[in-house]
């Protein structure tokens, strides 16, 4: 049977506040949220969430995310003040047009487009 999707499961130092961190900046909804684990989805990406009880968790995980008009989702994540300082939208030599933010818990989330659909 095919592999269908994967679904980055991320540690969260405080479940709830990350997950409103990631409906107020990120525009994604919250499908479910208690202390322990969180669910929350922006169009066909769904993100979970366990709680973590150390910081080193978070700051050591990443998850990319392939996105089509990497350029204005750029822009929507450059108003939004979340864009990692070293994470600049640019053409990486893996063939990807990509950028990088952090979370409120430090997880950094890549998002990339293929260059050939720019």
């Amino acid at each position: 049977m095919p592999l269908r999707k994967a679904i980055p499961v991320l540690a969260a130092l405080d479940v709830p506040r990350l997950a409103n961190w990631y409906k107020d900046k990120l525009n994604f909804k919250i499908g479910f949220c208690d202390e322990g684990y969180g669910i929350i989805g922006r169009d066909d990406i769904i993100i979970h969430f366990w709680h973590a009880n150390n910081e080193i968790f978070p700051k050591n995980t990443s998850c990319y995310i392939d996105v089509d008009e990497v350029d204005e989702l750029y822009e929507e994540m450059k108003a939004a003040g979340v864009v990692h300082p070293n994470g600049p939208l640019k053409n990486q030599p893996h063939g990807m047009r990509e950028f990088a933010i952090l979370d409120l818990d430090g997880n950094l989330i890549r998002f990339g487009q293929p260059l050939e659909d720019n």
